[in-house]
């Protein structure tokens, strides 16, 4: 018999939390915040903000040699590739938008991988049904999909870079051959990996002496030294039609895989068009699908429709209003968000104030909806890194970039030093929906960058890492600064709740209206006004995400930074 989460339970969790709020620090009791916070990093010619300390460093390092906030950025990535593989690494794929002070406008792109064109939905069905599976598997040969990243890297630098790519990778070079103190949350994440030794390549590459790196210990990655070096003298093409894609493709044949060297050779990223809603005056940006930025710009738009500022924050109407407007986002999103070139996705109206008012008469002021359904115009798990710079001339960078789970598929190429990603778990094995598998189709994405721009001039820069929690948080996010007048790190450092259990693109449909999975800091009143309303409540099983944000103050011509707690990471300028 299930047990129910009764008002006995409530009250458990309330001292819990009661406790922690009792905890906040002076400058909460000043600002009149409860919850833990901390000052923003203020300067005046660039910022960085990573969730590595090492790999913000090095992105500042790249802008006071002149290189441009794409380059910090690209030389970040690339270090957090070797000392976050937990999150990220060049056997995954990377979305970014930047603003370009020259032309004074958003760039979007889309440098996401598609699966396999040799592998139809009638042969992985036959792959699946032999092994008693109606889903694609999370790790092995096959749900690996084309690395993206490298080739996005080059796409931006091709547009955006002033440093040769050699000099940009070479921070990360240097690391991955000398070696690095390997920092606290990460080296939790390694080694919670260590399940993954019984895939090819992976012991070799990341269990030195057969176990992963404790929290100091030095870790050193020569292998990835070297392809990275490569990288940086020979270009993309050596990783996509040279030695490396020979390399990848041989083992991913040798190994029951699909991906094949004309996967790697055909591959390209995409420059696509940002789309935006209006939030209470402020331009809020996201990406177009495959990936899931849009439902954030849903959720805004119905929350526009009432007075969030009065509610207060992490107050009953606050948090119910809010959670509404997240399942039936998450309706549409499990229905339309896949990719644009295999479908007809209605974006300009799942993202139009009117479609956000026929939503928001679905709610119900006093009940939690049980089961929600697409409006007529797996997926939370997944380890991420976000990371914004800025440089002296004003360009932003907002960029994301994932393995998807953990540390991917746990398939090492050998001699190459990283992990392909397993993306393609994201695919819906019925035929005939928007994200259903296809050879050569870039699947559900749930990593999303994310800006803001106010009067036609960047204001915002930010990104939330983690899998569903994204487009939730990023709203999350936009509410704390817009309604509640948060400051950058403030909004990023206040509790938040997570929703799970609604419908998915890959299936899965909600029926009992999900678990609200609430972080400490949110008040007993609140917790019993959700539980009265028919929300189910759970303890967090967190910390949710890992934000990361620049502000640019357009008056007195500086940056603001910001890099919240739940993470390793470090803001820092000059």
């Amino acid at each position: 018999m299930k047990k129910r989460f009764n008002l006995t339970t409530a009250v458990g969790l309330a001292t819990l939390i009661l406790s922690t709020v009792h905890h906040a620090s002076a400058q909460d009791r000043i600002t009149g915040k409860n919850f833990a916070t901390r000052s923003e990093v203020i300067a005046k010619n660039g910022m960085a903000a990573t969730s590595q300390p090492l790999a913000t460093q090095v992105a500042i390092d790249i802008l006071k040699k002149g290189g441009s906030a794409i380059d910090a950025t690209i030389a970040a990535n690339a270090t957090l590739g070797l000392m976050e593989p937990t999150g990220n690494g060049i056997g995954g794929d990377l979305f970014a938008i930047v603003w370009d002070a020259k032309t004074k406008k958003l760039y979007g792109l889309n440098a996401s991988g598609r699966s396999p064109k040799s592998l139809s939905m009638e042969k992985l069905k036959e792959i699946l049904d032999a092994r008693g599976q109606k889903r694609i598997p999370a790790l092995g040969p096959l749900p690996v999909s084309v690395p993206g990243c490298v080739d996005g890297w080059f796409e931006l630098h091709k547009k955006f870079g002033k440093l040769p790519m050699e000099q940009v990778l070479a921070p990360a070079v240097n690391y991955a051959r000398d070696g690095f103190p390997v920092s606290e949350l990460i080296a939790y994440y390694w080694n919670r990996s260590r399940f993954l030794a019984r895939y090819p390549g992976f012991p070799e590459t990341f269990l030195p002496n057969g176990k992963a790196p404790a929290k100091g210990e030095i870790f050193k990655n020569p292998m990835l030294a070297n392809t990275l070096e490569r990288i940086g003298k020979e270009g993309r093409d050596v990783f996509y039609k040279g030695d490396f894609a020979k390399t990848i493709s041989k083992f991913m044949k040798d190994n029951g895989g699909y991906l094949s060297y004309e996967d790697l050779a055909t591959h390209k990223s995409q420059w696509v068009e940002p789309v935006s809603s209006n939030y209470r005056g402020y331009d809020v940006w996201e990406l177009p699908p495959n990936g899931q930025g849009i439902a954030a710009l849903q959720i805004l738009n119905v929350m526009e429709g009432y007075d969030v500022a009065k509610f207060g924050f992490g107050s009953v109407d606050h948090l119910h209003f809010f959670l509404e407007a997240k399942k039936l986002a998450f309706a549409d999103r499990s229905k339309f968000y896949a990719d644009p070139e295999f479908n007809k996705i209605p974006v300009a109206s799942l993202i139009s104030k009117e479609y956000a008012k026929k939503q928001r008469r679905r709610i119900s002021p006093r009940r939690a909806a049980r089961a929600d359904r697409p409006g007529n115009p797996a997926l939370n798990h997944g380890d991420t890194i976000y990371l914004t710079v800025a440089d002296k001339d004003r360009n932003i960078i907002s960029l994301i970039q994932s393995n998807y789970r953990g540390m991917g598929s746990g398939m090492c190429p050998p001699g190459l030093g990283f992990c392909l990603q397993d993306r393609g778990e994201l695919f819906d094995m019925q035929p005939g929906r928007f994200n259903s598998y296809a050879p050569g189709k870039r699947p559900f994405h749930t990593i999303i960058p994310a800006f803001v721009t106010k009067d036609g001039k960047p204001f915002l820069s930010f990104g939330v890492m983690g899998g569903a929690t994204q487009p939730q948080a990023h709203a999350q996010i936009i509410m704390n600064i817009v309604d509640f007048r948060m400051n950058i790190q403030e909004a990023g450092d206040a509790p938040r709740l997570i929703h799970s259990g609604s419908s998915q693109p890959t299936g899965e449909r909600m029926t009992d209206g999900g678990v609200v999975q609430m972080e400490s800091g949110f008040g007993y009143e609140t917790i019993r006004g959700l539980m009265g309303r028919g929300h189910k409540i759970q303890f967090a099983r967190g910390p949710y995400g890992g934000y990361q944000a620049i502000m640019y103050d357009a008056k007195n011509n500086v940056y603001y930074g910001a890099s919240e707690s739940r993470k390793d990471g470090q803001a820092a300028g000059y």
